[in-house]
């Protein structure tokens, strides 16, 4: 998992682009970009949709609904989970107990409708509210249905009343900041994947370059995207290199030689423990984009 690309869910041709796009995930919302009074169609033509062409993509399929506060939450997982989504993305989470409530009813419709017990996934958004910053730690062991944090800047720049998320040379304000570097750490607490933010100017290329490879420097494995055209930029900058992916096979090859001691020598460098275990995520990571051995 490396790009997410976000697609409004009531818009059949932006569906289907997004579908082709070479996202690894794609985000089918129900929220934000769906207006309040075009909710119940866009759960008709999302369904209609992942039904139709669920086989036609290599993409997961993943659902933003509606945050639990909003009382649309039921009407979506019933629309939906009929369609076997491989995942919902729950906005606006508070905690671990909000996954948790999430769970409990993806069961209920799981039953339901002849699905296997746990069989969706949940991406949780971590940090659109208060709340959500300050809980960050709460979702390690809260379900084994997690499968990676994410983090949003907007709507938390809303809920604080803070005038701009970024300062006047491009860089997050340090709340924005804050926010970011608890999601990287909620994720280490929780051993799912680190999932950056949106990149809102689709049409900065470069900029957007420089924001995944910022990202992967600190640890995100993976970033959102709201248009198609950035699923490419983000694919090769969480993409480890061959370079990085022949060092880390070295490092793992000299653990293993040496019997898995708590630190080995390579090329006049010592490299202990977490050395061995940074290069294990890499090979993992490698091998999910079909690369290494």
């Amino acid at each position: 998992m490396r790009s997410l690309l976000f697609v409004p869910g009531d818009s059949e041709k932006k569906l289907e682009r997004g579908f082709s796009s070479g996202a690894d995930v794609v985000i089918v919302d129900l929220e934000d970009s769906v207006s309040a009074d075009n909710k119940g169609h866009a759960r008709g033509v999302a369904a209609d949709f992942i039904a139709s062409r669920r086989n036609e993509t290599r993409a997961a399929i993943y659902v933003r609904v509606n945050d639990l506060s909003t009382g649309l939450t039921d009407d979506d997982l019933r629309a939906i989970v009929p369609m076997a989504p491989d995942g919902i993305m729950l906005p606006k989470s508070n905690s671990g107990a909000d996954v948790q409530q999430l769970s409990t009813k993806l069961r209920v419709h799981e039953a339901e409708n002849g699905l296997p017990d746990g069989a969706i996934g949940i991406i949780p958004i971590i940090t659109e509210t208060a709340t959500g910053v300050l809980a960050t730690g709460s979702y390690a062991g809260a379900s084994a249905r997690v499968s990676g944090l994410t983090w949003g800047a907007e709507d938390l720049s809303a809920a604080i009343g803070a005038r701009a998320t970024r300062d006047s040379s491009g860089r997050y304000t340090d709340v924005f900041r804050l926010a970011r570097a608890m999601t990287v750490l909620g994720a280490a607490a929780a051993d799912v994947a680190a999932i950056d933010t949106v990149f809102v100017n689709f049409r900065h290329a470069e900029a957007l370059r420089a924001e995944c490879l910022d990202a992967e420097r600190d640890g995100f494995t993976a970033k959102m995207a709201i248009h198609p055209d950035q699923v490419a930029v983000i694919n090769e900058a969480f993409t480890p290199s061959a370079e990085a992916i022949a060092h880390a096979e070295a490092v793992v090859v000299a653990f293993r030689t040496a019997g898995n001691p708590g630190v080995v020598g390579i090329d006049g460098q010592m490299y202990d423990r977490p050395h061995l275990r940074r290069a294990e995520r890499l090979l993992t990571r490698a091998k999910a984009a079909g690369l290494g051995g």
